[in-house]
């Protein structure tokens, strides 16, 4: 016995229907999702690196006097100067001429200050001789040291 498929024609039109919205989708996906390798290479970003690159810091110089001691400015996110020299018994100011906040925090925890405001200041008494180094604990990169001879 044979048998004849009867389709309707409401069927038959909604199967041409969505064949043809699934090749159109296939074709529109395809061609977005095909980026060119230059894409990626000609974006623009919204920074430039060179801006986000960290300043050198400052070169060494002789220890600034601030009511006459030795002081270090907070300047740029540098700690300035980068390298100090002090006798013995030497209290340290530290001036935060940022504005934004910082702290001057001992690599081994001997010192910490809390977060230092613009032009707030922290001072430090060192008695014992040897290297202390130091960092921002906001800004880690901000780093720098004392030495007590």
């Amino acid at each position: 016995m044979s048998r004849q498929l009867h389709t309707h024609p409401v069927r038959l039109g909604l199967c041409g229907l969505v064949l043809l919205g699934s090749l159109t989708l296939v074709a529109c996906s395809a061609s977005a999702g095909a980026a060119q390798p230059s894409d990626a290479t000609n974006l623009a970003t919204p920074v430039p690196p060179a801006a986000l690159a960290t300043l050198a810091p400052a070169k060494p110089q002789a220890a600034a006097q601030t009511g006459g001691g030795p002081s270090v400015a907070v300047e740029n996110f540098n700690f300035v100067s980068a390298d100090l020299t002090v006798a013995v018994g030497s209290t340290v100011v530290w001036t935060n001429h940022d504005d934004v906040e910082h702290t001057v925090t001992a690599s081994d925890n001997s010192f910490s200050s809390p977060s230092i405001p613009t032009d707030g200041q922290f001072s430090f008494t060192f008695g014992t001789p040897g290297t202390y180094t130091y960092f921002c604990a906001i800004h880690p990169f901000m780093t720098a040291r004392v030495t007590v001879q």
